[in-house]
């Protein structure tokens, strides 16, 4: 079935993108639809019937080149399942929600190919990420990497009337080539170190790397620090780490359905995915996997600090993407991939239906996107309310403390921050910061959407009305996974070693000897010391399973046995951000103003964004656009319009002018300069000959 899943999606798009044009629009667009609910049914499927282990699926030859050989194979291991169902369930809804929200665009106009064109990027997206996570090398991954990207590009863009679009799209296109030139040396380098770019040659060279110095830009590092970091500034720009996030916010520029699909659910978790996909370089890179904790915390805490002031409902659940990529990252970077996956698939649901809501709130709004505007919208869209509802009570973590009863991100977000604290305390406090900040932004995004009076024009809010059904029923669907999937599979995640080795297909534990024996993706075992004992070890080899735990990596188990505290943590912290919500914006509404007045300075640094595009232009947006001045008035303007043009104007006229004096029309004048030619001629060989 995996092949069916990942080119049935390829199928779609080009049936939308020419074919439409032969069976009709709506035609290609409802074929198109069906294919994804056929390719989400199927993914499902290898989801719920995955055993573990780690499957190839041959295709065809691929690239060869020198030592370099390449097949097109599909990885099928548990990564890749979770991935697959999180990609396709997503964009099928929102396919099918597209219907809805695409059918009275204000951008359409009669005549124009809008709605295939649309639906065929969406999806394009879906086969570019499909390729991505069932990648079994580095550059078929890369191959799906660049595919999202340029997708990205198209459905950020895809308001071609709308000049803050087209930049949007161009930012996020340079800010990501940004990143991905650092995952390309990546890649290099692990070519360079193992002469392969499959991943069960570099998975099991990975003990050697670990042992390996390099020289890189005058220095010397530990090969598989370098390796890890420059992996990881890939998905620091796919992912909007602090730093390569600027992007991200910009991108709600793109109708609503593409940020539900790119920018909440899939694309951006493509980071976080590489990390644990390449985690067996990654458990020897202790340096970039501190750095990786520290970038991932402080961009939790960063977007959380500008989510609180945003006034777009879109940019305030942008902001909230950013930072709950954060957690995962921290995660990650602690060595719990598994708890990171888990964070990445409940995310899915509540966040894509958060997206989804706030499209709902905008068409029924007409276009309205400013929450100032909003207000008393419960009574008129009770659907898209109680469907927020859900997903706001996820988001903040609303469950039943020290049990595995609640909401899909309190189960999710909570397994994080326990993590953080075994492994890194200040990343713990971010964390908690960034929670209680969570709650009272998305708290705030209810009460101003949804409850106190209208506000705003009084013509809009009499007309509101709720969405249709092909708009509300994937927000039901999206509900259910919000509710249930933290509790369902919370044991496979973060549960005790055995249900989190089964679930992944990691070895059971067992000697360094019996390891050695596996064979292919084994490494070099007497690399990690001592392969005589027989002592037992906690030691699976790398690339043995969907993610690699080194033999010291306890994570998962000091989180289980961190203080009753910081269990319960995350949950005071929800209630610190509800409570404060509901007195600024229920219960006494001129507070934020007066907030506002007194601190006045650190809302205006929140209001920039931190400042950071502020930075980046004076750095490199400004000095960019006075080279390219420079190079056009003086380099074409003044060297060649004026110099060499100019010389051109003035010499080839008058040369043109005495050449045309010897064009009399005689043909004694032609035939006089024959001969003075044969005399010149003649004279030139003989003095040329006595020479």
């Amino acid at each position: 079935m995996t092949p069916i899943i990942l080119l049935a999606p390829l199928v779609g798009a080009l049936i939308c993108g020419f074919g439409w044009r032969v069976i009709g629009e709506k035609a290609a667009i409802v074929t198109a639809t069906a294919i994804l609910f056929l390719v989400a049914l199927l993914s499902w499927i290898v989801f719920l019937s995955h055993d573990g282990v780690t499957q190839r699926i041959f295709l065809m030859s691929w690239i060869e080149s020198g030592s370099l050989a390449t097949d097109w194979s599909i990885r099928l291991d548990r990564l890749t399942a979770i991935m697959l169902v999180v990609i396709t369930t997503v964009s099928a809804l929102v396919h099918l929600y597209s219907f809805g929200y695409m059918d009275q665009d204000p951008q359409w106009r009669e005549g124009e190919t809008f709605k295939p064109r649309f639906f065929a990027y969406l999806s394009f997206f879906t086969f570019a990420m499909l390729a991505l996570v069932t990648a079994d090398n580095l550059l078929q991954l890369f191959f799906g990497w660049e595919g999202v990207g340029v997708a990205s590009y198209l459905l950020i863009g895809f308001y071609w009337r709308k000049p803050s679009a087209g930049a949007a799209a161009m930012k996020a296109f340079i800010v990501n080539r940004v990143g991905d030139f650092g995952f390309l040396l990546g890649i290099f380098g692990l070519f360079y170190l193992t002469d392969s770019i499959g991943f069960d040659e570099v998975f099991a060279a990975a003990p050697a790397i670990a042992e390996t110095q390099i020289r890189f830009l005058w220095t010397d590092w530990n090969a598989a620090n370098l390796i890890a970091f420059l992996l990881f500034v890939g998905a620091m720009g796919k992912s909007a780490q602090l730093g390569l996030h600027t992007w991200l916010p910009d991108a709600m520029e793109g109708p609503t359905p593409v940020s539900a699909l790119i920018h909440a659910a899939t694309m951006v978790t493509a980071g976080v995915f590489l990390v644990c996909r390449m985690s067996p370089i990654m458990e020897f890179a202790d340096a970039t996997m501190t750095f990786v904790v520290v970038l991932g915390a402080l961009t939790a805490f960063f977007a959380a600090t500008v989510g609180v002031v945003q006034t777009d409902i879109k940019r305030v659940i942008a902001y909230s993407t950013c930072s709950q990529l954060g957690y995962m990252f921290v995660a990650a970077g602690l060595g719990a991939y598994s708890v990171a996956m888990f964070h990445l698939f409940t995310h899915a649901f509540f966040k894509a239906m958060l997206f989804l809501g706030a499209g709902s709130v905008i068409h029924a709004m007409h276009h309205e996107q400013d929450m100032r505007n909003y207000g008393g919208l419960r009574k008129k869209i009770p659907l898209t309310f109680w469907a927020m509802m859900i997903g706001t009570l996820a988001i903040t973590g609303v469950g039943i403390p020290l049990t595995h009863i609640g909401f899909a991100g309190f189960l999710s977000k909570d397994a994080v921050i326990e993590v953080a604290f075994a492994g890194n305390t200040a990343a713990f406090w971010l964390l908690v910061i960034a929670a209680m900040l969570t709650s009272f932004y998305s708290w705030r995004l209810m009460f101003l959407t949804f409850f106190g009076t209208p506000r705003g024009d009084r013509h809009t809010h009499d007309h509101a009305h709720e969405s249709p059904l092909v708009m509300t029923v994937p927000l039901g669907v999206l509900a259910v996974g919000s509710v249930l999937a933290g509790m369902v599979w919370y044991n496979s995640y973060f549960g005790d070693d055995h249900a989190i080795e089964e679930f992944f297909g990691i070895p059971a534990t067992e000697t360094v000897a019996e390891a050695a024996g596996h064979g292919e993706g084994s490494g070099d075992i007497t690399e990690l010391g001592e392969a005589e004992t027989s002592e037992p070890v906690a030691y699976a080899p790398p690339g043995a399973g969907a993610i690699y735990m080194g033999p010291d990596n306890n994570i998962i188990d000091d989180a289980h046995h961190v203080p009753v505290w910081v269990k319960v943590s995350p949950f005071v912290a929800m209630l610190i951000g509800f409570a404060a919500a509901w007195l600024a914006y229920i219960r006494q509404p001129a507070l934020p103003g007066q907030w506002v007045g007194q601190l006045g300075p650190l809302h205006r640094f929140l209001l920039h964004k931190w400042y950071f595009d502020e930075i980046y232009d004076t750095i490199f947006v400004r000095p960019a656009k006075r080279l390219g001045t420079f190079l056009w008035k003086r380099g074409d303007g003044t060297v060649i319009d004026g110099s060499i043009n100019g010389l051109a104007m003035g010499l080839v006229p008058f040369a043109t002018k005495w050449l045309n004096r010897a064009q009399s029309g005689y043909i004694f004048t032609y035939a006089f300069a024959m001969v003075i030619g044969i005399v010149i001629l003649i004279t030139w060989t003989t003095i040329a000959a006595g020479n």
